[in-house]
């Protein structure tokens, strides 16, 4: 198996996700993963025609990030029409799998150079509007397990673990402060590019969902988001959502509501693109690589409580790259909801102090298909910054899924 080395990674601002209302919710999704294409291409010196493929992650895709967005990015970007693109969704794991099959493409030989991204522009496309529903509407699959949405699952796992309103709450808020603290030092500016409009005019060039002011007491005070939806009985069923994941977990009494939007991600846009290359085509094209992948691996969980398999596939990644988890210096978890992270960090083992430094989803948003993406380029910097070599990132994903990457600097 060859190598491949990740040569640059970009990513936009994240814009409140907001019809109307967030700085990137009047540009179109194309244009959105276009400018990161454009990115690469300004910041690095290939030639856009050599590259062989562009692979997008995307969750909703449907409106306008149907039809194959990854082919018209390519176009809006105006790279040569000999690039080809593909979209993949692994729901909110899509853009860390795009990335990792453009590293495989590569290691597997058949490719030279790939990009690896994605894009998601909740304002515009909203989740749920592909139609699809928990299950597809499929009977049969709803009777093998009765799925609830991930809120609910969020909810399920924190009474199980005994994570307190408190405990979320704390962590939100210090993923508030760390955020503050990486914009207030400059930390994301090696990777954001600004989002300009049809006339070359900024509309975007910084993360703008933070709320620095927020605080444990503050977020305390705001209502739990899935109580209601707990009571809710879909068209055609008996039970409520509640008494669906209870029927899994008999053991669980009753579900304690503690995620807010307040200790959950943030609905956003945004959009990512990771530059890979084979070692011989970086190095015949001058082309300077930052890291290589050390190890990539996917698994499965019980698909109700939907959001734990971030711990087997972590460790699963971690036997593949012969390491452990004190080897790894920096650590990313996508705060999907606060409970996530805490459970990963405990099962796992992690020290926290390593865990989303500079924050995560709670501050600074969740834009589903490009976030994976854009975590590769997160922790990457970070390392820089602290001049440190091996970098893990993990996800947790909707139909019971976990997915990680281990990096190592070059």
């Amino acid at each position: 198996m060859g190598d491949a080395w990740i040569i640059d990674a970009v990513r936009t601002p994240r814009g409140r996700g907001k019809k109307d209302k967030g700085g990137l919710s009047h540009t179109h999704p194309q244009e959105l993963m276009g400018q990161t294409l454009q990115a690469l291409s300004a910041r690095q010196s290939f030639d856009a025609k050599d590259v062989e493929d562009v692979v997008v992650g995307c969750v909703s895709e449907a409106g306008e990030q149907g039809g194959c967005i990854a082919r018209m990015a390519t176009l809006v970007a105006g790279w040569p029409t000999d690039v080809t693109g593909v979209v993949l969704n692994r729901f909110c794991g899509s853009g860390q799998q795009a990335v990792n099959f453009a590293l495989m493409g590569v290691m597997s030989g058949q490719q030279e150079i790939v990009v690896g991204g994605g894009v998601e522009s909740m304002s515009r496309q909203p989740m749920g509007s592909d139609g699809a529903g928990l299950d597809g509407h499929n009977r049969h699959l709803r009777e093998m397990f009765p799925l609830v949405p991930q809120g609910i699952s969020a909810d399920l796992i924190a009474t199980i673990e005994g994570f307190s309103r408190a405990d979320v709450d704390r962590f939100a808020a210090e993923s508030q402060a760390r955020a503050k603290a990486a914009i207030d030092d400059g930390r994301f500016a090696k990777s954001i590019v600004s989002v300009r409009g049809p006339d070359g005019e900024v509309v975007l060039d910084h993360d703008e969902h933070p709320r620095p002011q927020s605080t444990a007491e503050t977020l305390g005070q705001l209502e739990p988001s899935f109580s209601q939806l707990g009571e809710y009985v879909q068209k055609g069923d008996t039970l409520t959502f509640d008494q669906k994941a209870k029927s899994v977990y008999p053991d669980v009494a009753e579900i304690d509501h503690i995620h807010t939007a307040g200790n959950s991600s943030g609905i956003v846009d945004g959009a990512a693109a990771v530059l890979i290359a084979s070692p011989d085509y970086a190095k015949s094209h001058g082309l300077k690589p930052r890291a290589r992948v050390r190890a990539m691996a996917t698994h499965g969980a019980e698909p109700v409580i939907m959001l734990t398999a971030p711990v087997p596939a972590t460790r699963r990644c971690l036997e593949k790259a012969g390491m452990t988890i004190k080897d790894i210096d920096l650590i990313e978890i996508n705060e999907a909801f606060a409970t996530i992270p805490l459970k990963v960090i405990k099962d796992c083992e992690m020290d926290p102090d390593l865990v989303n430094v500079n924050g995560g989803a709670i501050a600074l948003g969740h834009p589903l298909g490009a976030t994976g993406a854009m975590l590769i380029g997160t922790v990457l910097d970070e390392l820089e910054r602290r001049d440190k070599t091996t970098g893990l990132v993990t996800m947790c994903i909707g139909g019971g899924m976990g997915i990680t990457t281990i990096i190592e600097r070059i």
